[in-house]
């Protein structure tokens, strides 16, 4: 049987750029090469060339990949027949074709909704969520919006917007209470986060979160822990264990996320079967009204009281050997080149 051809995109105009470099490279390695042709398609991280990469996977994670001999320029189509990418050979335009594309970029101009809208456009099969979905759940505040809606609790928060009234942003963080955070409100792996304790910290905090979107978050601190559920699927939706991070001061930032130096990451989590059943009912709900397809993994905060507050959802988890989307999904009997085989094989 003709093995199916599956373009993976790592890199990209990201602060996360790394990462994706991390996640791709676990993803690469762990696909049935028996099954699947892997297309590797690299984003440059300052001009945004997209490159059709034919080196040796070690070299991704090693941010080695962008050499001249290793990687030809391809350009997506604007003719919707075409189903791949276009690349230049002897001075002809040539069709790289491909089956289906899987995105494993994070943060913005990959997990946002542009790369999706634009694979969208161009009528190239899309793995995972797509472009109105990535863009909702990329947007802290209009995720929020939306799920209140369809009666999952959320943190209170107020959206900052430059040119701000500083009296008026003490006011509202005195009515939400310290400790606070502060979140660029399109952003990922807790790039500009800042958990606030007092009010002489809040403007540089809020200045430090601009850097980084022109729209920012402050949002009350839930007392409890963070929980997470990995959701796969589009129509039939499975999920993995429980995870909960336990943490010995501050919040779950990104030196934690990505070296664990004093937090740990429990799973299952140390919760009773039928909080543990409550979170994963609420990661659907969640996941349905977003407009989630593929892969997801969804976040929460839950309180002493066995109550569950909405954090985020990641609509292109990692994949690294710390991260929680697989690790969930491994502790529901599945191996990680099952888990991405699901993922591939899953239709819209």
């Amino acid at each position: 049987m003709e093995k199916k051809k599956i373009a993976v995109l790592f890199g990209g105009c990201s602060t996360e750029y790394s990462v994706s470099l991390a996640s791709a490279y676990a993803v690469i390695c762990h696909i049935d090469q028996e099954m699947y042709q892997v297309v590797m398609i690299g984003i440059a991280r300052d001009s945004g060339q997209w490159y059709w990469y034919q080196g040796a996977y070690k070299r991704i994670l090693e941010d080695t990949w962008l050499q001249n001999e290793d990687c030809t320029p391809v350009y997506l189509p604007t003719d919707r027949k075409v189903q791949g990418l276009y690349y230049l050979k002897d001075g002809r335009l040539r069709v790289l074709s491909v089956d289906k594309v899987l995105p494993i970029l994070h943060g913005k101009n990959g997990e946002d909704g542009t790369v999706q809208g634009a694979l969208e456009l161009a009528n190239i099969p899309l793995i995972g969520c797509g472009g109105l979905s990535s863009a909702l759940c990329m947007d802290k505040e209009m995720a929020h919006r939306l799920l209140i809606q369809h009666g999952v609790s959320v943190p209170r928060g107020v959206l900052l917007q430059k040119p701000y009234d500083t009296l008026q942003i003490w006011s509202d963080a005195r009515t939400l209470g310290y400790p606070l955070f502060i979140k660029p409100v399109r952003s990922g792996s807790s790039y500009g986060i800042t958990m606030v304790q007092k009010e002489e910290d809040l403007i540089a905090a809020i200045e430090n979160a601009f850097g980084y979107d022109d729209k920012v978050l402050m949002e009350e601190c839930i007392v409890g822990r963070e929980v997470g559920c990995s959701v796969l699927g589009t129509k039939t939706l499975l999920t993995g264990e429980v995870d909960e991070i336990e943490l010995s001061e501050g919040f779950f930032d990104y030196t934690e996320k990505y070296t664990l130096k004093t937090s740990k990451i429990h799973v299952p989590a140390r919760i009773s079967p039928k909080v543990s059943s409550e979170v994963k009912r609420m990661a659907k709900i969640v996941y349905r009204a977003l407009h989630c397809s593929g892969f997801a993994r969804v976040d929460f905060f839950l309180t002493e009281d066995e109550k569950l507050y909405f954090n985020e959802v990641n609509t292109i988890p990692g994949f690294t050997a710390h991260s929680r989307f697989p690790n969930m999904l491994k502790a529901s009997g599945y191996t990680f080149e099952e888990i991405i085989t699901r993922i591939l094989e899953e239709e819209g």
